[in-house]
């Protein structure tokens, strides 16, 4: 727990059980946009499932930028409730990274009130690293 700002550090491990990208453009010249559909879940300080839509352009073959909104439904600090995450990040060779806070006013249950910030990284293919800063108004 940090000191002083009243946030606390929360570190957890997303598992990926779904991925199901689609194309919504395919231009003749330029990038192609792409859906994709992921239900994942979350082990750690933050434990439970998570349903995302993210919004993904990929410039060249090793670079992507995406954009989503997750729904996590479980159990951060001994709190359950369902808030949404908004995430924003690129794919850089064989690593996804990115950031993401929490919607002000998404959480539910005892999670109300919820805000946070924090981020992830993966390789591809493997479990990615997440964090998130979080506090309740």
């Amino acid at each position: 727990m940090s000191e002083g700002a009243g946030r606390i550090h929360a570190t957890a491990v997303i598992t990926v059980h779904k991925y199901e990208p689609s194309a919504y453009e395919e231009p003749t010249e330029g990038p192609v946009l792409t859906r994709i559909h992921v239900e994942e879940s979350f082990s750690g300080d933050i434990s439970g499932e998570g349903v995302v839509e993210f919004l993904q352009t990929a410039p060249s073959e090793d670079s992507a930028s995406f954009v989503g909104i997750e729904r996590v439904t479980g159990e951060i600090g001994g709190r359950r409730g369902t808030f949404l995450l908004q995430d924003a990040g690129t794919v850089q060779g064989n690593v996804v990274s990115g950031d993401w806070f929490v919607i002000p006013g998404s959480g539910s249950g005892q999670l109300a009130g919820l805000r946070g910030e924090g981020g992830f990284r993966a390789n591809l293919g493997e479990g990615a690293q997440v964090h998130l800063d979080y506090w309740f108004e």
